[in-house]
This record gives structure tokens, C-alpha cells and sequence, in this order.
């Protein structure tokens, strides 16, 4: 059942309480906001509303509900739980409902989903439609800067966030913005000829352009607004630049939902149900939230009470209190723009006498000049002397090697491709002469940002130490391939992007066919032997099918594929969709299967099919992509820090297997793995790993293409606490 316009849906009842079937919601997954509506409801906040809200669920046989909003939302549902049987009790004394109704619709359950692009609810990384927020806003800055840079101007960029500054703080982050104010962290007393000297100092290194973010409920130290136009003034004023304010406003909600919301909302539209089926009387109502890159079900109202706890902490200036609460990852995210965003003089950090160097191998992947970015400040701020090895391991042969400085890498955040450059060219051939040109720049540590090629290459280095003592160095390996085919990661860097390429094509051509008789697309994605690409496009686009190398089919498999297909589009549903891994079978290739639904489909639908090629590879990097190739470059630059100051002084020499490792996402943690672990865990031959979380989706996938399948549960039957843990994987 869905019940239109929120809650005040359930409190008229009658017609605003619809059974939804199949059809009722296909083809929606592309469609921004709500299509069942949602609506502010003061009738609810009221016992009388609850009470006619419980008798039209009752007279439906309802006692379960899945609630997708904010935490005024999620709070209500919970009082409506906690007095649902004080409202059955009471509808049956007034006559409403009779003993049996009340006896057999005792409890209700209440699962809640966060949908709020602030995201500015406590204990999940991310909230439904965050992504999307992002997206639009990033679109904005990308497109501004280009004017502001052929103009020599300011802008000031006013985005949402009226009580959270998550979405300023992010975007600051993803667009390497020069100042940001937010809500939980207002600047200190002075700020404003801080800033401006930031402001100009940047101009004088030759910065043609400045951004500012600020977040609508931005505020300073004493609860005093701080709006954009104050800061334009302030610019103009003292600094006499030409600036510009621009308010994003009601852009950030529209628009189409990124491939990350969409995977999200789907994982955690699962989740919900399984909680809901799971249920008992003494079941706390719980939230369905992620955790790094897993689903958590966690107390509602210990969420509702943090998140409350906030708002009361920023009212009573404890601000270090606010952010803290805020959870980890916004901390995490404040800590690292703050670090990256202003150069700490050179005289007040303290030298290692550390030469450190950043390498991109393997094919270009977004994000990818974001994380050199990253890598480069924070190895200068830690004290280190940062060398950009250029053109992959074919360079460092030939001593493609430069030192670089925290300007270099200025506006790089936002940049697709690789700036220092990138070869698939593996080190064996050539060990000898990048053994003399780490001799020849005294290189204490490698950061390799790349693919599967990174990760092979690092294993060469492992087995050649004994050989060059040059390797005898932490080296560590930040995955960076849209393939996502890494040893020791869920996520590696760029799949994000070449996922969002792969859905708003499959948006498009599915457009293409509006109007015209029913049509089948047959879809080639990248990714080599990984179907990780193919399987998830999938799950984001809403195809009917995806074939990858990882699960075999046969001729049957693509027969019963076609007619589950043609009896789809015999009813009123009038496109369908089907991706391919590139290498998912040398025989059924995708001529073959184009071939094979035009014969058996005819008469019923036709076929076209496509190949996006390399447009999977290029672009601008998602804000995802920026935001975890920032993140986890930083986190990759203080191991190697912690590392080299544990040997500062003693000559030791690196060769244990944890002094080389692979930095990645496992579940809910960031992870240090050793390649020569990972070895063990690898298939060679086909370049992934042996274990992929990702295929625990397959089934979910073919749920929502109609199949019979059974999906792997969640094993939660209880709500986790509400707390920290290690090194949390906060995306």
C-alpha cells in the first residue's frame, strides 16, 4: 500500500490509501522527488488525527509501516507507535472498530528511511537524496568556475542547509572552495580579516578565481547570521575584487536522482522490509542507515535524540560539542578541509627530511587528480617533500620526476583524467632503473594511485625487495579504476563516476524509444572480467537483465531471459533494458544477444543496442569521487607519515609484509590490507578479486525485474547501539 501525500494521507484515508502493484511503480527510478507526494501535516501532530490515521490503517489491515522522511517525520511515526494501542482502545470504545480488530492489529511496527538532502540526521553516513543535493550543487561550481576564472571574480555560493552544514562543507571540500561557513563550526572571532587575507594571498599565487560556500543557517560564534551578502559586501569593501552571490535554493532538491541514491534507496528500501518482516512486539522502531558500505538498523529515537541534541548544542555555542556529534565522518570531513585549504607556513612545520613519491598506473579513473591533491598537501603539512612521478612506471624509468609544491596541485580536485598521467605499463621490465631513480630522489615511501595494475605492481615490489633494498619502503596502494576490480576494497576510486555515465545514458536511450512501439535496448558496459560496472548499471538504470562473467549462463538462461522479457511487455510496460559485461562470455557476445532478442522478440518488440565505450572513462569526477579520492589519499598519507616516523633516525629498513598495503573500504571500516595477504585472495587470470561483496546484489536486482529469487537476509534481528567504532569507512 502507499499512502499519497504523507501523513496526512493516512489521516483522510478512503482514496489516499492505494494498493500499489508492479506496473504502479516502473519506470520511476529516474524520476526526482516523491511520486506518491509528501506533505507537512498538522492534523497529526494532534491525538484526533492519530486517532482517524489508526482507524483507516486498521480498516485496511496495515500494522506494519515503512516511513521515509526527517526526523520530524520519523519522531511522529514513533509516537504513533508508542500509542497505538491507547488509539485502538479508543476507537473501540467509540464504536469505530470492534474487540477482534483490536486484538488482531495489537502492534505496529514502524521502520524508518532517512530522505533529507541536508543530511542532517545522526547515525547514517548518508541520507537519501544527499548525493543528488550534491550533484546539483557541484554542476554549479563547475560551471562558475569557468566564468570566474576567464573573469578574475569572487563568488559567493549560498547553498541549502539551514540547520547542518553538510552539504557546504562537502562541497567545499569537492570544489577545493576557499572558505566555508557552516552552522556547527562558526568562524572565530577576526574571521573577517582572516579571510580576507586568505583571499588575497591566494590572488598573489596567481588564483584567478574565489569561492565561497556558505550554508543558509550559517552563523557566527555568537549566533549571529552570517549571510551572503554580508560577505560580498565584506569583499568588496576591503578588498575591492568583483564578486558575485549566487543562491542555489530549491535547485539542490530537483533534478534526477544520482546512481549512488539510487543504489542507496534500493538497498535500504530492502532492508526496511526484511526489518519490518522481522519484527516483533518488543522490536525497538529502528532506522535503516549506512554504515561505510553497509546497511545498519539502528535505534529511531536514539537517532531522533542526537540529531535533537545538536540543534541544542550549536543553541548553547558548545560548537565542538555540535560537530562531535555531528558523527565522524563530518568531523573527518571539517579536519580535512581545513588542513587542505590553508598552507600552514613553512616555518612553523616541522621537517622530516622525508622525500615522498605519488604515482597514477593503470587506465585514468575520476578522482584520481583529487587524491594527488590530497596526497601532495597533507605529505606537506606533515613535513615531507612531495615528488610527482609522471607517466606512470614508464616515466619513473626515464626520472619523470618533479617536486611538487601545494599551488601545484590547486583547482585539481574537480579535474577528470590524470594530470600527472598514467600508463597500464607494469615495473618488472624496468626495476633496475626505478630502483636508481628512488636511489637517485632518495624516496622513502610510494603512494601508487591506480588499478589493478597498481596492486600487481606493489605485489612486483614485495618480491623484489630482497634485490633493491630501494623497496624496502611503505608502499601503499589507493585502488583507482571505474572497474572496481581491487583486491582489498568494496569501493575503489572513479566507479562512481563511470557508474553515474552508465545510468544517465541508460536514462536517455530509454527516452529515445518514448512514444514509439515497445523497444529493448541491449547495453555494453566496461569493467574487463568484473561485472561490477554492468551489474550495478543495472541496478540504478532498472534493467531486466545483466549478464556478467562472474555468474556463467548458457543459451537457456538467454531463452528464458527473452520470454520473461516479451511477457513484461505484453502488459503496459513498454521498454526494457539489458547490460552486458564486456568479458562476460567469449561466445555470447553482444551482437549475439542483440541478434537473439530481435529473432525471438518479433512481433512483440524490436531491438537496438549500444556500446558506451570509453565515455564510461572520461568526464568530470562525481562528488563522491571527489570527496573518497580526498578522504582516503589523506588517510593513505598519515600511514605512510606513522610509518616513517616510526623508523626517523634508526635506518630501518621496510620489509614486512604489512610495510606494503592496499588502503580500502571492507563493510563499515577503512583497512589497511598487505598485498601479499591479498595475493591469496586474488584471481589472476581474470584481474578480481575471488570474493565480491557486490554479487550479494544479484538477486535483489532480479527481484526488481520481476524473477523469483531468493535475497541473502540481513542477519540484524535487533538495532545496533548508536556508537562509534575504529576507523570508521564514513563516505
Amino acid at each position: 500500500m502507499t499512502v499519497p501525500e504523507g501523513y496526512q494521507g493516512m489521516v483522510d484515508g478512503g482514496s489516499n490509501i492505494v494498493e500499489a502493484d508492479w506496473e504502479s511503480v516502473s519506470s520511476i527510478l529516474q524520476v526526482g522527488g516523491t511520486i506518491i507526494g509528501s506533505a507537512r501535516c498538522k492534523a497529526f501532530r494532534t491525538r484526533e488525527g492519530r486517532l482517524s490515521a489508526a482507524c483507516n490503517l486498521v480498516q485496511r489491515g496495515i500494522t506494519n509501516l515503512c516511513v521515509i522522511g526527517g526526523d520530524g517525520s520519523l519522531t511522529g511515526a514513533n509516537i504513533f507507535r508508542e500509542e497505538w494501542s491507547g488509539l485502538l482502545e479508543e476507537l473501540a470504545r467509540n464504536g469505530k472498530i470492534d474487540k477482534e480488530a483490536v486484538e488482531k492489529h495489537a502492534h505496529l511496527n514502524v521502520v524508518g528511511m532517512v530522505g533529507s538532502i541536508d543530511n542532517d540526521f545522526c547515525g547514517t553516513d548518508m541520507t537519501i537524496g544527499t548525493d543528488s543535493a550534491l550533484h546539483r550543487i557541484i554542476e554549479v561550481v563547475d560551471a562558475i568556475m569557468t566564468t570566474a576564472q576567464s573573469h578574475q571574480r569572487t563568488f559567493v555560493l549560498e547553498v541549502m542547509g539551514r540547520h547542518c552544514g553538510y552539504l557546504a562543507l562537502v562541497s567545499a571540500l569537492a570544489c577545493g572552495a576557499d572558505w566555508v561557513f557552516i552552522p556547527e563550526s562558526p568562524p572565530e572571532e577576526g574571521w573577517q580579516e582572516t579571510m580576507c587575507a586568505k583571499l588575497s594571498e591566494n590572488r598573489a599565487r596567481k588564483k584567478r578565481l574565489n569561492i565561497i560556500i556558505v550554508a543558509e543557517g550559517a552563523i557566527d560564534n555568537q549566533n549571529k547570521p552570517i549571510t551572503s551578502e554580508q560577505i560580498k559586501e565584506l569583499v568588496v569593501k576591503q578588498l575591492g575584487y568583483d564578486t558575485r552571490v549566487t543562491i542555489l535554493g530549491h535547485v539542490q532538491r530537483g533534478g534526477t536522482p544520482s546512481a549512488f541514491d539510487r543504489i542507496l534507496a534500493s538497498r535500504m528500501g530492502v532492508e526496511a522490509v526484511v526489518a519490518l518482516l522481522q519484527a516483533t512486539p518488543e522490536t525497538p522502531a529502528c532506522v535503516v542507515s549506512l554504515s561505510g558500505n553497509q546497511a545498519m538498523r539502528l535505534p529511531l529515537m536514539e537517532c531522533v535524540q542526537m540529531t535533537q541534541d545538536v540543534q541544542k548544542a550549536m543553541d548553547e555555542r558548545r560548537f565542538k560539542d555540535a560537530v562531535q556529534l555531528r558523527g565522524r565522518s563530518f568531523e573527518g570531513n571539517l579536519n580535512i578541509y581545513k588542513r587542505l585549504a590553508s598552507k600552514t607556513p613553512d616555518s612553523q612545520i616541522p621537517k622530516s627530511g622525508c622525500h615522498v613519491g605519488v604515482i597514477n598506473v593503470g587506465a585514468p579513473a575520476a578522482g584520481m587528480n583529487a587524491a594527488v591533491r590530497a596526497a601532495v598537501r597533507v605529505g606537506i603539512s606533515e613535513g615531507h617533500k612531495v615528488f610527482a612521478i609522471y607517466d606512470g612506471f614508464e616515466g619513473f624509468a626515464r626520472g619523470q620526476i618533479k617536486e611538487i609544491g601545494w599551488s601545484d596541485v590547486g583547482g585539481w580536485t574537480g579535474q577528470g583524467g590524470s594530470i600527472l598521467g598514467t600508463k597500464r605499463t607494469l615495473p618488472g621490465k624496468h626495476l633496475e632503473q626505478i630502483a636508481a631513480q628512488m636511489r637517485a630522489h632518495s624516496l622513502n615511501a610510494l603512494l601508487i594511485i591506480g588499478g589493478f595494475e597498481a596492486f600487481e605492481s606493489s605485489a612486483t615490489f614485495a618480491e623484489a625487495r630482497g634485490d633493491h633494498q630501494e623497496f624496502c619502503v611503505p608502499i601503499c596502494v589507493l585502488p583507482a579504476t571505474i572497474s572496481n576490480n581491487v583486491p582489498g576494497t568494496d569501493l575503489s576510486l572513479g566507479s562512481d563516476t563511470s557508474l553515474n555515465a552508465i545510468v544517465e545514458t541508460c536514462d536517455r536511450i530509454k527516452q529515445s524509444a518514448s512514444g514509439t512501439k515497445r523497444r529493448v535496448f541491449i547495453i555494453e558496459t566496461m569493467g574487463g572480467f568484473c561485472g561490477y560496472l554492468a551489474n550495478m548499471g543495472a541496478l540504478a538504470a532498472g534493467a531486466d537483465a545483466a549478464y556478467i562473467f562472474e555468474e556463467p549462463f548458457d543459451i537457456r538462461d538467454l531463452q528464458s531471459n527473452v520470454e520473461h522479457l516479451t511477457r513484461k511487455m505484453k502488459t503496459s510496460i513498454q521498454r526494457g533494458l539489458v547490460l552486458r559485461n564486456e568479458s562476460c562470455s567469449e561466445n555470447y557476445t553482444t551482437d549475439f544477444i542483440y541478434q537473439l532478442y530481435s529473432e525471438e522478440g518479433k512481433g512483440v518488440f524490436d531491438c537496438r543496442k549500444n556500446v558506451l565505450g570509453h565515455m564510461q572513462q572520461g568526464g568530470a569526477p562525481s562528488p563522491f569521487d571527489r570527496n573518497f579520492g580526498t578522504k582516503i589519499s589523506a588517510r593513505a598519507m598519515q600511514w605512510i607519515s606513522t610509518k616513517l616516523k616510526e623508523a626517523r633516525g634508526t635506518g630501518k629498513r621496510f620489509v614486512t609484509d604489512e610495510s606494503i598495503c592496499v588502503l580500502g573500504i571492507s563493510k563499515r571500516n577503512l583497512v589497511f590490507r598487505p598485498v601479499v595477504e591479498l595475493k591469496k585472495e586474488t584471481d589472476f587470470e581474470h584481474r578480481i578479486p575471488r570474493e565480491q561483496w557486490w554479487l550479494k546484489l544479484r538477486p535483489l536486482m532480479k527481484i526488481l525485474a520481476k524473477y523469483k529469487a531468493s535475497l541473502e537476509v540481513s542477519d540484524l534481528g535487533q538495532p545496533e547501539p548508536v556508537s562509534g567504532h575504529s576507523e570508521p569507512a564514513a563516505i
